[in-house]
């Protein structure tokens, strides 16, 4: 049997690059060699594309000190990966991609488009999929076409803090406290804070200023943090509802990620029939956006209603063993190597159906 070859991009230039590097170790080792050649590629901080090794280059951090550069090229009759080595320039066909990348310049549409340039299968949502679910004032504007309750939110621009005065009138207007301050392209909930006073306030919005140019303030649900996972094509599926109980006074990065009392429930009790309303959102809400392939979309559970309220969508979650999205399919029979193939797979069908050969699965 050929095996394909599959390109995994990981690292990246957004907030979330150590996130993405731990992604890519369980992501690699759940490929199954049998079927499939890997070939690494570590995005820097600072941009730089490099030919990586081995899975514990990425662990031990070695890999930045690689000196081939590996990119992708964009041109559609190559369907390769070009390799500098010095004055040496080589390249390797590749048959797939599985961008292993989080947050900016990976999850919202930026290397989807190149590999849409270049004609190659890649795992995940699309181009606008991926670029309206990383603006989280454009994902709210879709999600206020279906009816859906979600918080309450007023819109900022960075340049309006030059009137920082108008702008926190304006909010208080509109919102109680405390508040919610979001970047409105970020990930890993980097440059979240709370806002119990005006000078909270003040200080958040600078905060996630230097995150983003566009900033979200949503009014404060008292609610249970819950997450549920969607995987498919034309008819995608949801999983189970996992909860998350933070370790903070909310889910930001360090309860994320540093935090070892944070804790994942799966299948929680909720009130009612909660879990079923979730499950038929997530579905919904990745439609609406035109998911493809896989998300995570989270919601609140109002603890004193049992309403079901939507927070956000992610389209490229994380694999790490602490992530919410492989954990809910293992809880429903489907292992990571079955997971991954099943993305795999779900790469090359809709790209077949792009080529008019096949369907979609």
């Amino acid at each position: 049997m050929n095996k394909k070859t599959v390109a995994v991009l990981f690292g990246g230039q957004s907030s979330e690059h150590e996130v993405s590097c731990v992604s890519a170790t369980t992501i690699i080792k759940n490929i199954n060699t049998d079927l499939y050649r890997i070939i690494i590629i570590g995005i820097t901080k600072g941009g730089k594309w490099i030919k990586v090794d081995s899975v514990d280059d990425i662990k031990s951090g070695d890999w930045i000190k690689g000196s081939v550069t590996a990119v992708i090229s964009p041109d559609a009759t190559q369907k390769a990966v070009l390799f500098l080595d010095g004055n040496k320039v080589s390249s390797e066909k590749i048959d797939a991609v599985f961008p292993a990348l989080h947050g900016l310049y990976g999850e919202d549409g930026t290397v989807q488009g190149l590999l849409e340039l270049a004609k190659i299968p890649y795992v995940g949502c699309g181009v606008v999929a991926s670029g309206v679910s990383m603006d989280k004032l454009f994902t709210k504007i879709i999600v206020d076409t279906l009816g859906i309750r979600q918080a309450k939110y007023v819109p900022v621009m960075k340049k309006d803090l030059e009137q920082i005065n108008q702008v926190v009138e304006n909010i208080e207007q509109k919102l109680l406290y405390p508040v919610f301050i979001k970047p409105s392209n970020a990930g890993s909930s980097r440059g979240i804070s709370k806002a119990f006073n005006r000078d909270d306030l003040i200080k958040g919005l600078h905060t996630a200023a230097q995150h983003d140019r566009k900033i979200l303030v949503e009014e404060t649900i008292n609610g249970r943090e819950v997450e549920c996972a969607v995987l498919g094509g034309n008819e995608p599926k949801a999983s189970g509802v996992g909860e998350i109980i933070a370790a903070a006074d909310f889910y930001d990065y360090d309860a994320k990620y540093n935090n070892e009392a944070s804790k994942t429930v799966l299948s929680p009790e909720l009130p009612g029939n909660a879990a079923e309303i979730i499950r038929d959102y997530a579905v919904k809400i990745f439609k609406a956006v035109d998911g493809f392939g896989l998300s995570r979309v989270d919601f609140f559970v109002d603890k004193e209603t049992g309403e079901v309220i939507f927070n956000e969508i992610n389209t490229l979650p994380g694999f790490t063993s602490i992530s919410m999205y492989p954990m809910l399919w293992e809880a429903k029979g489907i292992g990571k190597p079955q997971l991954i193939e099943k993305l795999l797979q779900l790469a090359f069908a809709r790209a077949a159906e792009a080529g008019g050969e096949g369907d979609v699965l």
